[in-house]
């Protein structure tokens, strides 16, 4: 068994083309032609439990690769791998791998599930003290009649600090510009065989109880980058409404990740880095609020007015996420996760290796706090006051969900779930009244707000009611009890 710390990036063919024409690499490259065939049960078992198996065709070379694909930080993939050779297509699946402990007796329904084909091109590197391997891969994945292409370079590090696989990737990006990668190609391979991919939700967090507070924030990040990255992925290439929502909400949750914890994170390069999210956030804010206004309006001269904004909206969207800055944003935020100014602050040394379930209490208490002390008199709040609660009730819902295999206990699942209907249920209301409150401006942002149909886009019920169901829904939440302690 072997480790491999590696960074992943996306790019385009032609922006391959001009990585290969760079004076970045050393001449004449080795070039191999490869044919992966990945294995798995039929319902997939092995790809359940975060492991992967593959036969590798290199020539006359076949080599079975096992993989515990996981990542310590978001973008840095840190993976386990057991290799043997293997004479043809049939998996040895003996003691020397962990595939029988982790499936038991449905290793014997392995089989072959999709195949890989690429051209690979690879470099070595010395740069700063570190050794690295430079592979660019281009081909498909291909399942049935299904195919996706595949065009990535792969940077393995293979002596030396990881922070040098960062500074060469930003060197990388100014002569070919690239996308931090969030997907294996086993993840893409897989996804041939299930439904088209149109949005994805944010996945559960398995954090464990022997982490600290730190890693609990780097498996937090990780999950947030990568469902906001498999969205972008999907916008840049024609993607929905929902690709855009779920890309919103991937942000708000690494936002109020920040927030959660932000008793052991800090320095000039979060504040950096909460301004640029803040800025991409507001450009998918925008959409969004145009695609709500939109599904309420009804065909005629009003609705072609609002489909045109939306459109000018989703334009600035996409140059946004085409940017240099967008980019650079998320190399930055995956570097800092591993290796950032917070995690060498001597201040917040004791809060960083703070066991996760007990930092989880304090987090999880602190919000239930300020949502009850906020929300106390609703029916009489202003509204930014009630936009405050709200806020937090939203942090509280994250908060709730990033940590929730911290309290697996069956009374503490119990509680939980509980716990999470009425959290729900106050966000929805308050999400209502938010609605109420904004959804004038943006018809004035508009132009449109003297518009005779324009009174059909706001929501449709009384204030009165709202603040009624907020305040009883507000009481719920604080009578309900807590599923940590």
């Amino acid at each position: 068994m072997a480790d491999e710390i590696e960074l992943k990036l996306e790019l385009t063919p032609d922006a391959a083309d001009a990585f290969e024409a760079s004076a970045l690499l050393p001449a004449n490259p080795e070039k191999i032609e490869q044919g992966s065939v990945y294995f798995d049960t039929p319902d997939h078992a092995l790809a359940k439990k975060g492991f992967s198996l593959r036969i590798r065709r290199s020539g006359r070379k076949r080599t079975q690769t096992v993989k515990a694909d996981g990542a310590s930080a978001a973008g840095l993939f840190v993976r386990s791998e057991w290799e043997r050779a293997v004479k043809d297509d049939k998996p040895i699946l003996d003691d020397t791998t962990p595939v029988r402990a982790m499936i038991g007796g449905a290793v014997d329904s392995v089989g072959s599930v999709f195949e890989v084909r690429i051209a690979r091109r690879t470099w070595i590197l010395r740069q700063e003290g570190a050794t690295i391997e430079v592979v660019l891969d281009r081909g498909e994945a291909a399942a049935g009649d299904r195919t996706s292409p595949i065009c990535e370079i792969e940077l393995e590090l293979k002596a030396g600090d990881p922070a040098a696989l960062f500074t060469l990737a930003r060197r990388i990006d100014e002569v070919a510009p690239v996308r931090l990668s969030v997907q294996t190609k086993a993840e893409r391979g897989y996804r041939l065989t299930g439904p088209v991919t149109t949005m994805v939700k944010a996945e559960p967090i398995a954090l464990t109880s022997d982490m600290t507070a730190a890693q609990a924030f780097q498996h937090i990040v990780q999950s947030c980058v990568r469902q906001f990255r498999l969205n972008e992925t999907l916008l840049l290439t024609g993607g929905d409404t929902e690709a855009l929502h779920q890309a919103r909400v991937a942000l708000r949750r690494l936002r109020s990740s920040f927030s959660i914890f932000k008793p052991l994170i800090g320095g000039d390069m979060k504040v950096k880095l909460g301004e640029e999210l803040r800025w991409v956030a507001s450009k998918l804010g925008d959409a969004r609020n145009l695609d709500v206004l939109l599904e309420r309006a009804r065909s005629g001269p009003l609705y072609d007015r609002i489909e045109a904004a939306r459109q000018a909206a989703y334009g600035e969207v996409a140059d946004a996420l085409a940017s240099s800055r967008a980019r650079k944003l998320m190399l930055d935020l995956a570097e800092w996760t591993v290796n950032g100014d917070w995690l060498h602050v001597s201040a917040t040394e004791a809060d960083r290796h703070q066991p996760a379930r007990e930092f989880a209490v304090a987090a999880l208490g602190r919000f239930r706090r300020k949502v009850k002390k906020g929300g106390g008199d609703l029916a009489h709040a202003a509204d930014a006051a009630r936009h405050r609660v709200r806020k937090n009730v939203k942090k509280l819902r994250y908060g709730t969900e990033f940590f929730a295999t911290l309290f697996e206990r069956k009374h503490e699942r119990r509680r939980y779930e509980r716990f999470l209907v009425a959290l729900e249920e106050l966000q929805d209301q308050l999400g209502l009244l938010n609605d109420l409150a904004t959804a004038p401006r943006l018809l004035e942002t508009l132009g449109i707000a003297d518009d005779h149909d324009a009174s059909m886009l706001l929501v449709n019920a009384r204030k009165k009611a709202l603040l009624k169901a907020a305040a009883v829904a507000h009481d719920a939440l604080i009578d309900t009890k807590r599923f940590w302690r």
